[in-house]
C-alpha cells in the first residue's frame, strides 16, 4: 500500500473483493485452459483483462522469433476499434522491435518493449507526464482521433521457462463514475495473476501447435519420400488428401438426404488429414522397380534390351550361314533369298515380342502361345554365364549344368530368375495377361496396405487420432467384401474410409505421371468409376455425391491437364431419384380399413 501511495497510484479499485475475485480468476483460468483456438484465446485474454480493470482499450502483443512484439489483438471501446483476433480485421502497425536493428541496444523507449526486456510490469498513471518513454506515436494517434491516452499498464507474459512470450497492455482504466484513472497496485497484482494464467495457456497452445506442426512436417516428409522413390508417382500422396477432403467437404455441406448428419469437428478434420497423407506409408518398403514397372520384363532395368540382342545374334547367325553356304558353292541367289526371308521373319517376331512387353488390358491365349513358340528358337552362348554374379544369384545356379557354353532359348525361365521374392522368368513375365505385374509383384504391391495398417497401428496416436489406421487402411476395400486386405463390406466401413477409396482410384485413373499407362480423360475415368459403382466396388451414394456436387470437376480443373478435361454427361451415371411416396388414402378409406 505504501509503495502504491509513493508512486501516486490509487490504493483500491472496483475489482471484486475476496472469494468473488478469486472465483473470477479461477473461472477465467479454466476457460483459458479449455480454449483451443489461438485467435479466440488471445481475444479472451485481452477482453477479460479489460473487463476486470474497466479499461477502455488494450493490446495483446506476442513475441516473434525475430525478437519483436507483433500486434495480436487491439481494442478501444470508445472509438469502436476492434482489430486482430477473431475480427478478421488486420492490424496495420509493424511489430515493435525489442532491440535496435543497427546497434543491438535494448529498446526501452517503447513501454511494451521495455516491459518485455525487463520482464517487469510498467504502470504509468499518465502517459503525457511519463519520463523515459517515447509516447510520440500515442500522442499523434490522439491528435488524429481526439482521444486522450492516459493510464497505461504493461504486463509481460512469462512462460514456465521464464521467457517472455508476449505483453498485455491496458489503457485508460475507469472508475465507477466512468472517469479515467490510474491502474491501482491491487488491480496490477490481479492482472499479473491473470497474465500468468494467460502465459501458461498461450505457451501450452504454442507447444501443442509446435507438436502438431512437427507431426505434420514428419507426415509430409514421409509422403514426399514415398513419392520421391518414384519419379512417376510423385504427387500421388499429395493429391489423394486434397480429393478426400474435397469430398468430405461436399458431404458436410449437405442439408438433406443421406449426408445431412455427416459432420466433422476440428479434431476429426485433422484426423482425416493425417490419415489421407499417410494412406500409402507402407509403400516405403515397396521396391522402386515394382512400383515403377512400366513393361513386363522391367526390373531395375528393362531386360527387353537383352532379348533384342539375342534377335541380333539370330540375324547374324543367319547371315553367317548364308555366307558359309555360298563359300561352299551353293546357289548365291537362293541363299540370299533365304537370308532375306529369315531377316523379315525375325523382324516380325521381334516387333511382336517388343509389343507384348508393353502391358495392356488383356493378352489373349493366342498371343501367349505365340510368345512360347518364338521362345523355343535357339542361340549359341560361348561364355560362362556363372561368372561375375552376386553370391545370391550364383547360389541359384549351383545346380545348373556346368557347361561354359551351349545352346539357349530365345526366351526362358531360368533358375537364376527364381529369386527369393520375385519370379523374373522371361516367358512367365512376357505372358502376363493384364498390365505389367506378375503375381509376386502384384502381391508385393498389395502388401503395402497391410504394412500401412501395421505401421500405423504401431504409432501411439492420441485419442482424437485413433481412427487414422482405419481411414488410411481401407482405401483398397470394396463395398461387396472382395477388397483387400480385410475384405470389409460397406456396412463395416466409415464414410471417411470410403471417401479415401474413391479419391485413391480417381487420382490413379487421371494421373498423368504413370509409366505403365496413359492418363485417362475425365469421361473415361468417370465411366470406369461408374462400372466400379455397378460392381459394388465403390460406395454408390458417395459416387453420386462426387458427381452431383461437382467435386470431380473441381479436382479436374485443379490437377488434370487441359487435354484430359473433355465433355462429360453425368446423367447416365447418377442413380434415379427416389420415387415420391404414394398419396395418403382419403379419410373415409382410412376409416374403412
Amino acid at each position: 500500500m505504501a509503495e502504491a501511495a509513493e508512486q501516486g497510484l490509487p490504493v483500491r479499485n472496483s475489482i471484486p473483493d475476496g472469494a468473488s475475485g478469486l472465483e473470477r480468476l479461477i473461472e477465467i483460468g479454466l476457460a483459458l485452459s479449455a480454449e483451443r483456438n489461438h485467435d479466440r484465446l488471445a481475444e479472451m485474454i485481452l477482453l477479460e483483462a479489460m473487463s476486470i480493470t474497466s479499461s477502455d482499450g488494450g493490446t495483446l502483443y506476442l513475441r516473434t522469433e525475430q525478437d519483436a512484439l507483433k500486434f495480436s489483438i487491439m481494442r478501444t471501446n470508445s472509438l469502436k476499434i476492434a482489430m486482430g483476433g477473431t475480427t478478421g480485421v488486420p492490424i496495420p502497425f509493424p511489430p515493435v522491435r525489442l532491440y535496435n536493428a543497427e546497434t543491438g541496444l535494448p529498446n526501452h523507449n517503447n513501454v511494451s518493449a521495455s516491459a518485455a526486456i525487463t520482464k517487469k510490469p510498467i504502470n504509468i498513471p499518465d502517459a503525457y507526464e511519463a519520463e523515459g518513454f517515447d509516447f510520440s506515436g500515442t500522442k499523434k494517434f490522439d491528435q488524429g482521433t481526439g482521444y486522450r491516452s492516459k493510464s497505461f499498464l504493461c504486463i509481460p507474459l512469462l512462460n514456465y521457462s521464464d521467457e517472455v512470450i508476449g505483453v498485455l497492455q491496458l489503457i485508460n482504466a475507469k472508475n465507477a463514475a466512468g472517469e479515467v484513472v490510474a491502474f491501482t497496485r491491487e488491480i496490477q497484482r490481479t492482472i499479473e495473476a491473470l497474465a500468468s494464467q494467460a502465459a501458461v495457456a498461450i505457451d501450452n497452445q504454442n507447444l501443442i501447435e509446435a507438436q502438431k506442426a512437427l507431426m505434420d512436417s514428419l507426415i509430409k516428409i514421409m509422403a514426399h519420400a514415398i513419392d520421391a522413390k518414384s519419379p512417376y508417382t510423385g504427387g500421388h500422396c499429395q493429391r489423394v488428401p486434397e480429393l478426400t477432403k474435397m469430398l468430405a467437404s461436399k458431404a458436410q455441406a449437405q442439408t438433406e438426404g443421406l449426408f445431412k448428419d455427416f459432420k466433422l469437428d476440428e479434431q476429426q478434420w485433422y484426423e482425416l488429414h493425417v490419415a489421407a497423407w499417410l494412406h500409402d506409408i507402407g509403400k516405403v518398403t515397396t521396391p522402386e522397380f515394382v512400383v515403377d514397372k512400366a513393361t513386363k520384363l522391367q526390373t531395375i532395368y528393362d531386360r527387353i534390351h537383352e532379348v533384342r540382342m539375342r534377335f541380333e545374334v539370330l540375324r547374324r547367325d543367319a547371315e553367317i550361314r548364308m555366307l558359309k553356304a555360298i563359300a561352299k558353292g551353293k546357289n548365291a541367289r537362293v541363299e540370299r533369298k533365304k537370308f532375306k526371308d529369315r531377316c523379315a521373319e525375325l523382324k516380325k517376331q521381334w516387333e511382336f515380342i517388343a509389343d507384348c512387353n508393353i502391358g495392356g488390358e488383356f493378352m489373349s491365349q493366342e498371343k501367349q502361345d505365340k510368345v512360347k513358340e518364338f521362345a523355343k528358337q535357339k542361340w549359341y552362348r560361348h561364355f560362362d554365364r556363372k561368372l561375375g554374379l552376386p553370391w545370391t544369384e550364383a547360389k541359384l545356379l549351383e545346380k545348373a549344368p556346368p557347361a561354359a557354353e551351349g545352346w539357349e532359348q530365345l526366351l526362358a525361365d531360368l533358375p537364376e530368375h527364381s529369386e527369393a521374392e520375385y519370379d523374373l522368368g522371361e516367358i512367365l513375365n512376357m505372358c502376363i495377361q493384364r498390365g505389367t505385374l506378375n503375381d509376386d509383384e502384384r502381391r508385393k504391391i498389395n502388401d503395402h496396405i497391410v504394412l500401412t495398417i501395421d505401421m500405423l497401428n504401431e504409432m501411439p496416436f492420441p485419442k482424437h487420432l485413433k481412427r487414422v489406421p482405419e481411414y488410411a487402411g481401407g482405401h483398397h476395400e470394396k463395398m461387396d467384401g472382395t477388397g483387400y486386405p480385410n475384405k470389409l463390406k460397406s456396412d463395416q466401413m466409415s464414410w471417411p474410409a470410403k471417401m479415401m477409396a474413391i479419391a485413391d482410384i480417381f487420382e490413379a485413373l487421371t494421373a498423368a505421371d504413370r509409366p505403365y499407362k496413359k492418363a485417362k480423360t475425365l469421361s473415361e475415368s468417370l465411366k470406369i468409376l461408374w462400372f466400379m459403382k455397378k460392381d459394388k466396388h465403390v460406395d454408390p451414394d458417395l459416387f453420386d455425391l462426387f458427381l452431383r456436387s461437382g467435386a470431380y470437376m473441381e479436382y479436374a480443373e485443379q490437377f488434370l491437364k487441359p487435354e484430359q478435361i473433355d465433355k462429360v454427361d453425368i446423367t447416365p451415371y447418377l442413380a434415379p431419384p427416389a420415387p415420391p411416396p404414394p398419396p395418403a388414402p382419403p379419410p373415409q378409406a382410412q376409416a374403412a380399413e
